[in-house]
C-alpha cells in the first residue's frame, strides 16, 4: 500500500541518489569519463565527519559538516590536478586506470591510516527525530534528504542557466572543442565541474553516513553503483537524466522492498538491475535524450 511515509521515503532516497549522480556526470559530460574514485569522496567526507567528531574539544555538528564537505571538495579538486590533468591528453583508457588507481589509493590510505573495522561518526539530534505528517512518524533525516537536494538542484539550475561560469560548463559539455576556440579555458572549466562534483558527493556523504551513523573505506563503492546506474537509466550525456535517473532507481529500489517477500529482500539490486536491463532494451540511449557528445577532452 503506497502511503505517506512510502512516498517520502521513495523521494529522499530518490533525492539522495539525484545528488550522487549529478556529482558524477557534471565530471563524464566534458572529459567523456566515469570516475571511478568518485565514490572515494564520500569516503572523505565521512571519515572527516569521524576525525572531527574525535578531536578534544567539541565543534558544533554543522561546523563539522562545512569542514567534511570542503574535504570532499578539495580532495576532488586535488585528484585533477595531480592525477588526472598530467594524463588527460592520453587515451581514454589511460584516464580510466588513473581512476581507478586513485580510488585504491585513497581506499588503502583509509585502511593504513585509519582502520578496516567501521567508525562511528557523529550525528544531530535531529537525525533520529521524526515528525507525525497525517499521523505517520517520518524521520528528519528523510525531509533534509529532499529539501537539502531541491535547494541543490534550483542552485546548480541557476548556476548554469544565469552565470557566465555556468554557460562556460554548459558549452564544454556540448562541444569542447568549440567552447576553447572560444576562448574559455580548459583547465578552468575541468577544475570547476570536479569542484561541483566533489561539493554534491561531499553533501551526499552527510545523510548517506547518516543512514548507517559509521563509515568504512568501502562505503563509496555502493554509492559509485547507484550514481552510474541513475545515470545509464536518466542519460549519462546531460544533467536532466542524472536526475531523472536517481529519483527512478530510487523509487524502484522502494518498490521492490516494499513488494517482495521478506526472504527475497537480500536480492532487491538484483531485481532493480533487471528492471533496469528492460528500460535499456527499450530506451538504450536512456531515458531523456541528450545531444550526441562522441568527443573527448584532450
Amino acid at each position: 500500500m503506497l502511503t505517506i511515509d512510502f512516498l517520502i521515503n521513495a523521494i529522499s532516497l530518490g533525492s539522495l541518489y539525484a545528488m550522487i549522480a549529478l556529482g558524477l556526470v557534471i565530471v563524464y559530460g566534458i572529459l567523456k569519463l566515469v570516475n571511478f574514485a568518485y565514490g572515494e569522496l564520500i569516503m572523505v567526507a565521512g571519515y572527516s565527519l569521524y576525525l572531527f567528531g574525535t578531536l578534544s574539544f567539541a565543534l558544533p555538528w554543522f561546523v563539522m559538516a562545512i569542514l567534511a564537505v570542503i574535504m570532499a571538495l578539495a580532495t576532488s579538486y586535488l585528484t585533477e590536478l595531480v592525477a588526472f590533468r598530467p594524463v588527460r591528453a592520453k587515451s581514454l583508457t589511460a584516464m580510466l586506470i588513473t581512476s581507478f588507481a586513485v580510488s585504491t589509493l585513497l581506499q588503502n590510505a583509509a585502511l593504513l591510516i585509519i582502520s578496516p573495522r567501521a567508525r562511528a561518526v557523529p550525528l544531530p539530534a535531529l537525525f533520529s527525530e521524526s515528525v507525525s505528517i497525517g499521523g505517520i512518524d517520518v524521520p528528519w533525516r528523510n525531509i533534509l534528504t529532499i529539501v537539502t537536494a531541491l535547494v541543490l538542484l534550483l542552485a546548480l539550475s541557476l548556476l548554469l542557466r544565469y552565470t557566465v561560469l555556468g554557460i562556460a560548463l554548459r558549452a564544454a559539455a556540448d562541444d569542447f572543442k568549440m567552447t576553447r576556440l572560444l576562448g574559455v579555458p580548459a583547465n578552468l572549466v575541468i577544475s570547476v565541474a570536479f569542484l561541483i562534483s566533489g561539493f554534491f558527493a561531499g553533501v551526499a556523504a552527510l545523510f548517506w553516513t547518516g543512514r548507517t551513523a559509521s563509515v568504512i573505506p568501502t562505503i563509496g563503492l555502493a554509492p559509485l553503483l547507484v550514481a552510474f546506474v541513475a545515470c545509464v537509466i536518466g542519460g549519462m550525456t546531460n544533467l536532466v537524466g542524472a536526475v531523472v535517473g536517481g529519483y527512478v532507481y530510487g523509487l524502484l529500489y522502494t518498490l521492490l522492498s516494499l513488494w517482495l517477500p521478506q526472504s527475497l529482500l537480500d536480492y532487491r539490486e538484483a531485481f532493480t538491475f533487471m528492471v533496469v536491463i528492460l528500460i535499456l532494451l527499450f530506451r538504450p540511449s536512456g531515458l531523456i535524450r541528450g545531444g550526441a557528445t562522441p568527443e573527448r577532452v584532450g
